[in-house]
């Protein structure tokens, strides 16, 4: 093997004998027979010996340069010669067959590349490096490129989408063929994916958007909503399994958007809207998998879930005016009265309903929540009949709280509580209900008709966390007079067992600043209620000397021992009814002028008093004429006729009181905006108009006034010179100081 002097081995001599005789040829025939590759160690040291020799020998027998330049074409005309024609005579038989040659040849080729780099190695670690020439593996696969990649690629490509169309239809394809010919796709970008994208990815996703487009077409024509969402969530679902088998993981992403593209978003509106199965009517059938995948496929889309919520927001709206109508057409043949519990129960029912819809098939998504806050605004602020909704609601609070009322539980209690503080959330004028809440609670508080302290207690509490502290303050300072005056009640009793009197006489102090406002007619008390009244005045001024009392008779009540025939009874009745009953002790007739004399009472305060006792459920005082009037020409006198099966008689009394005093409240309005005002305007300096209109609407968070309104508190303010208007522009304010 060698040539002249120091064993010099020839270029022919190495290549011909050793190289190609040895490995070349081996590895050819080897690979054409399908034979497994296996060197003998013996045979492999001597051959990797000879190309070693070749690429060490000095100049000018140094063959490295000959060897990568033969290593090339040995690689090219294997591939030209022998790969190229095996695929092209598969062409045309089918796509597997020739993506399954294709991986033959594919995996011959690795072959063949990993064994010649074995016996290259010297020249790949050398010359290869000195010279910045592509590797013998890079070389190798850039030899498969450009020899078999470039002719074959369109034909496998189409086969790939063929194969992958034939999956889609429900038919087994052979997944490991497919995820070797990606591997090559892959392997053909040299180190990026620049192959794989551009030759199979691109084609791949056109040929999925055509594919669901026919799809689409075909589901929308026959199937309802809920048939359709099944098979969309079904494809969604095989195309990411599909990436997961074969495809490289950066395909998904893109694959993603385009099946969403052509299944969702292109049909969204006709789904949604679609008669007889669309997302009205599976919410008014309570369709709650097929809500939550509507809501989990649109939820993929850009803003998918906008045109849900806005449909959710018209339906919930529309089921809450169904109850006000209803309500409605309940008035047109009863009486209207602020009690209705009905109604407010079908809001709460329905609030509870939708928020658990919410909460539960919709993820508790903010845009679905903010569907039901707009919805129930909407509803709650939509007032029919002479009382407004805070009226029925401060009333069914009033229901549940008090004695007598709704029978439930500590636990129900609490509960239905919960369930009108959050429909309270929803009014526009809280301001009016804190004002009729406060009435009513002061009724229960002060005729001892409230169930419970902790209920009481627990309601203010979720006021308070609601609306904060300013809301409930006078709330609360009302409990605490009550605590202050059972203390106070003790100390005075001590003092009422020294007065020689028959009466058992309790009397409960209120700061003027907490409770409402009362009437406090004046009246002719019976000397024994009169002393008492003298006796308590002169401890209290003793206790509290910068303090004045004022009597407010009608809030007091009076247990009255009532004698009819054999019969004795025991009267519940307020102290303006027990001065009145007292009245007729002597057995006497009084006309209604005469009454009204000998009590020194107006007629506005004795005339439901009358009413109560002798037109009522129990006429323990007899009127002439009969009528359900009071005139001032009517006689009264003790009713002898009287009976009753109970002894203990609640007698109750029309209020002297309105629910809330509507000229009170809008003077508290008036005062905070103006405040408002001011406090905006103290920290800007200077606003323009509809800027500080947008302000105070944000920051009023009791009730919501009219822009007009804030006009004419701004004019007002101007007037008194805490604003100004800026002299450049008229639709701009300062601020005095």
């Amino acid at each position: 093997m060698s040539s002249g002097a120091g064993n010099i081995i020839q270029l022919e001599e190495g290549w011909n004998n050793v190289i190609k005789k040895g490995a070349i040829d081996v590895l050819e025939k080897t690979l054409d027979d399908g034979f497994d590759t296996c060197f003998e160690p013996k045979e492999y040291i001597r051959i990797y010996t000879t190309c070693y020799d070749m690429c060490t020998q000095r100049s000018p027998y140094n063959w490295s340069r000959d060897l990568y330049t033969r290593h090339g074409e040995t690689i090219e005309q294997y591939l030209r010669n022998t790969v190229l024609p095996a695929l092209q005579n598969k062409t045309g038989q089918g796509g597997t067959i020739l993506l399954q040659e294709l991986k033959h040849r594919w995996t011959n080729h690795q072959i063949m590349n990993k064994w010649l780099k074995k016996f290259f190695t010297y020249l790949d670690r050398y010359y290869v490096k000195h010279h910045s020439l592509p590797t013998l593996e890079q070389a190798g696969l850039q030899h498969f490129k450009a020899e078999i990649y470039m002719n074959s690629k369109e034909n496998s490509t189409s086969a790939i989408i063929s194969l992958i169309d034939e999956e889609r239809e429900g038919e087994i394809i052979e997944k490991s063929l497919v995820k070797s010919i990606v591997e090559l796709y892959e392997s053909m970008g040299m180190g990026s994916l620049d192959a794989y994208t551009n030759d199979l990815e691109q084609p791949l996703l056109e040929g999925t958007r055509s594919f669901y487009g026919r799809k689409r077409e075909d589901w929308i024509a026959k199937d309802s909503t809920p048939d359709y969402m099944i098979k969309a969530e079904r494809a969604l679902g095989e195309e990411k399994a599909r990436v997961t088998d074969y495809l490289n993981p950066a395909t998904e992403p893109k694959l993603r958007r385009v099946v969403e593209d052509e299944i969702l978003q292109k049909v969204q509106t006709n789904l949604l809207e679609k008669e007889g199965s669309g997302c009205t009517v599976l919410l008014a059938n309570d369709k709650t998998d097929d809500l939550k995948r509507m809501f989990q496929l649109f939820s993929r889309l850009d803003d998918g879930l906008q045109p849900m919520a806005d449909i959710v927001q018209k339906f919930i709206t529309s089921q809450g005016e169904a109850c006000v109508e209803k309500r409605e057409s309940r008035l047109k043949n009863e009486k209207d009265k602020n009690d209705d519990p009905e109604f407010v129960k079908s809001l709460i029912d329905l609030h509870e309903k939708y928020l658990g819809v919410i909460r539960e098939t919709f993820a508790s998504h903010h845009l679905f929540q903010k569907a039901l806050k707009n919805s129930f605004e909407e509803i709650v602020n939509h007032d029919v009949g002479q009382y407004s909704n805070a009226d029925l609601m401060s009333t069914f609070c009033d229901r549940i709280l008090k004695s007598g009322g709704e029978k439930l539980s500590d636990t129900e209690v609490e509960q239905k509580l919960d369930q009108i503080v959050k429909l309270f959330s929803f009014l526009n004028d809280k301001d009016v209900f804190a004002e009729i809440y406060r009435n009513q609670l002061a009724k229960r508080l002060l005729n001892q008709r409230s169930a419970s302290n902790d209920a009481e207690k627990a309601m203010i509490a979720k006021l308070k966390l609601q609306c904060g502290t300013q809301f409930t303050s006078k709330m609360e300072g009302m409990l605490n007079d009550l605590a202050v005056g059972a203390e106070q009640k003790s100390e005075f009793d001590q003092r009422m067992e020294q007065l020689d009197t028959k009466l058992g006489f309790g009397v409960q102090v209120l700061s003027n600043g907490n409770w409402p406002s009362y009437q406090a007619p004046v009246v002719q008390l019976p000397p024994q209620m009169s002393k008492c009244m003298e006796v308590f005045q002169e401890w209290h001024d003793k206790k509290h000397q910068k303090r004045r009392l004022t009597w407010v008779h009608s809030l007091g009540n009076a247990s009255v021992k009532a004698t009819y025939g054999k019969k004795t009874y025991d009267l519940q009745v307020t102290t303006l009814q027990a001065v009145v009953l007292n009245a007729f002790n002597d057995n006497k007739s009084y006309g209604f002028n005469e009454l009204k004399q000998k009590l020194n009472v107006d007629d506005k305060t004795l005339k439901p008093i009358m009413h109560s006792l002798s037109c009522g459920k129990h006429k323990v005082i007899e009127k002439s004429p009969k009528s359900n009037k009071i005139q001032s020409t009517d006689k009264f006198s003790p009713n002898p006729k009287f009976s009753s099966n109970m002894r203990k008689i609640r007698i109750p009394v029309a209020t002297l009181e309105q629910s809330h005093n509507k000229n009170r409240v809008e003077e508290d309005r008036g005062v905070a905006i103006e405040a408002c005002i001011v406090r905006i305007m103290k920290a800007r300096k200077t606003l323009a108009h509809q800027q500080l209109i947008a302000e105070v609407l944000s920051q009023l968070a009791f009730f919501k006034p009219q822009p007009r309104v804030i006009k004419k508190k701004i004019e007002a303010l101007i007037d008194r010179e805490y604003l100004e208007r800026s002299q450049d522009n008229s639709q701009q304010y300062n601020y005095l100081a």
